[in-house]
C-alpha cells in the first residue's frame, strides 16, 4: 500500500507541512486540555482524535476495531495487532483525511471535537515500555569514540560480527519536552587515586533513532531475519543522555549503568513502517575486507531494502540564546545511512538466544554520527573528548552541556517525487543537579 504522493488533505495545514502531511500520519498518545490521555494521529497542525472518531462512527469494520484499540491511553495493544491492522487503519485515515472525502462535511462539523490543535495538547509516551535496549550500530561514532580511548585499535574485533547493545532503563524514558536533571554520581578526577561524588561535569547528548517493537515472540523462539521487519511498529527520535565522567569510571567491565539510566528522551510520535516505505534503500556496502554477516543476520531482501534514508539534525539552544531571543543553532547534521547494521538485523540478533520481545519494547540505534565533524552526534566527538571547545555563532563555547542548555533533535525524509515527512521534535532542557 502506498499513498498517492500528490493527494491533498482537506485539513489545509497538512498540505506541505514540514512534518505531518497526509503521507505521514504518525500515531501518539495525547491529552486535550482538561481531558484524559487517548490515541491520536498527527495531521498538519492538528491531532485527529481517534476516540472521538470511533464514538462518532467514522470507521467501519476492521478499521473500526483497529482504531478502537489505538484510541486507548497507550499503543501497546495496537502494536500487538501487527502490520495488517496498521495498514488497515492507515488506509482508512488516508481516505477520511483526503480532500473530497464523502465524510468531509461531517468531520468539519465535528470541528474541535475531532481535531485538536497540537499546540494546546500534552503529549505522552506512546507506549508503556517494558524493556529498553540501546544498540551501538553507528559505525562512525564507534570508530570516533574508540580512537579517543584506543587510538591503535578503535573497533574491537566483535563489532563487525555482532550488533552490540546493552539493556537500558525503561523507567526513565521520557517524552519530548520533559526537563532532564543533571545526575550525581562517582567520578575519578584526573590524577586521583580515589573517586569523588558530585554532579556530572561532562553531560552529553547522543543522536539516535528509536525503534518501537510491534508483535513480539515467544520466549525461546527466535525471530528469523527474513521476518524481523514485520515485528517493527514504527520509529521515533531518541536522545540517550550520557554522563561521560560517570561512564568513564563505571563502564569497566560491564558497560554503562548510572551514566545512562537517569534519562532518555524520545519524540512522542510513532512514524510507522508504512510511512517510511518510500525512503527505504539498500544497506550501504560494507568496506572491502569486512566479514559477511553470519547466516542468521543475513537476508538478501533486507540488504536490498533494509536501510532508511532519514536526515538527522541536532540543535543547541542555550540559556543565553533564549534570553537574547536567538534561535537554536544546528551543531550536527547526519543520516540513518550511517548504521552499520539494519533494524531487522538488530531484531534478529536480540531474539536469537530466545529473548522475548514484547509490543512496546524500545530500541535505540546508538549514536548515528557521520564521517565529518559537522555530522558528529555527540559532544564527546565534536570536542575530541572535551579537548577542543565547540564555538557557537554567538561566541559561546561548549565542551559539554551546561545547565539551561536545551537539545533539540529533528528528522526529515526526502525523495524526489514523494512528499517529505518528519518526526516532530525531541527536546530536553538540562536542570541543575539536586
Amino acid at each position: 500500500m502506498s499513498t498517492a504522493q500528490n493527494t491533498q488533505s482537506w485539513i489545509e495545514s497538512a498540505n506541505g507541512h514540514p512534518d505531518f502531511p497526509l503521507q505521514n500520519l504518525p500515531l501518539g498518545v495525547f491529552s486535550p486540555p482538561g481531558d484524559s490521555p487517548r490515541g491520536g494521529v498527527a495531521i498538519g497542525d492538528y491531532i485527529f482524535d481517534l476516540k472521538t472518531a470511533c464514538e462518532t462512527g467514522l470507521f467501519h469494520g476492521a478499521a473500526h476495531q483497529a482504531a478502537l484499540v489505538a484510541s486507548g491511553d497507550s499503543l501497546n495493544a495496537f502494536f500487538a495487532l501487527g502490520g495488517t491492522a496498521r495498514r488497515t487503519l492507515r488506509d482508512a485515515l488516508i481516505h477520511l483525511l483526503s480532500e473530497g472525502c464523502g465524510e468531509q462535511k461531517r468531520m468539519e462539523h465535528l470541528g474541535a471535537a475531532l481535531l485538536k490543535p497540537q499546540a494546546a495538547c500534552r503529549m505522552h509516551l506512546p507506549a508503556k515500555i517494558g524493556d529498553y535496549t540501546d544498540f551501538y550500530v553507528g559505525i562512525h561514532h564507534a570508530q570516533n569514540v574508540g580512537k579517543l580511548f584506543r587510538p591503535d585499535n578503535p573497533l574491537l574485533p566483535n563489532y563487525k560480527y555482532v550488533p552490540i547493545g546493552y539493556h537500558g532503563r525503561a523507567s526513565t524514558v521520557v517524552p519530548s519536552g520533559t526537563e532532564v536533571r543533571r545526575p550525581n554520581g562517582q567520578t575519578l578526577p584526573a590524577g586521583a587515586e580515589a573517586p569523588v561524588f558530585g554532579p556530572c561535569a561532562r553531560m552529553d547528548l547522543e543522536l539516535e533513532l528509536g525503534i518501537w517493537i510491534g508483535q513480539g515472540n515467544d520466549q525461546g523462539k527466535a525471530i528469523p531475519i527474513n521476518a524481523a521487519s514485520g515485528h517493527i511498529a514504527g520509529f521515533c527520535l531518541l536522545n540517550d543522555w550520557s554522563a561521560r565522567d560517570i561512564q568513564a569510571w563505571e563502564y569497566q567491565p560491564l558497560g554503562p549503568f548510572l551514566s545512562k539510566s537517569f534519562a532518555t528522551t524520545v519524540s512522542p510520535w510513532v512514524v510507522t513502517a508504512e510511512a517510511l516505505e518510500p525512503f527505504r534503500v539498500a544497506q550501504p556496502a560494507r568496506p572491502e575486507g569486512d566479514p559477511q554477516p553470519l547466516p542468521y543476520l543475513y537476508d538478501q531482501g533486507d540488504q536490498h531494502r533494509g536501510a532508511l534514508d532519514i536526515e538527522l539534525e541536532v540543535l543547541l539552544h542555550t540559556a543565553r540564546m533564549r534570553r537574547e531571543h536567538q534561535p537554536a543553532e544546528r551543531i550536527a547534521l547526519s543520516n540513518t545511512l550511517n548504521m552499520y547494521w539494519t533494524v531487522a538485523q538488530m531484531v534478529a540478533h536480540h531474539s536469537v538466544n530466545g529473548c522475548r520481545l514484547q509490543p512496546g519494547d524500545l530500541f535505540g540505534s546508538g549514536t548515528l554520527s557521520g564521517e565529518t565533524p559537522d555530522s558528529f552526534g555527540s559532544l564527546l566527538e565534536l570536542t575530541g573528548g572535551g579537548k577542543q571547545a565547540l564555538v557557537l555563532g554567538n561566541g559561546e563555547e561548549r565542551r559539554f552541556l551546561e545547565d539551561g542548555d536545551e537539545i533539540i533533535l529533528r528528522a526529515r525524509c526526502r525523495r524526489e517525487g514523494h512528499a517529505s515527512i518528519g518526526f516532530g521534535e525531541c527536546r530536553g532542557r538540562i536542570l541543575p543537579a539536586h
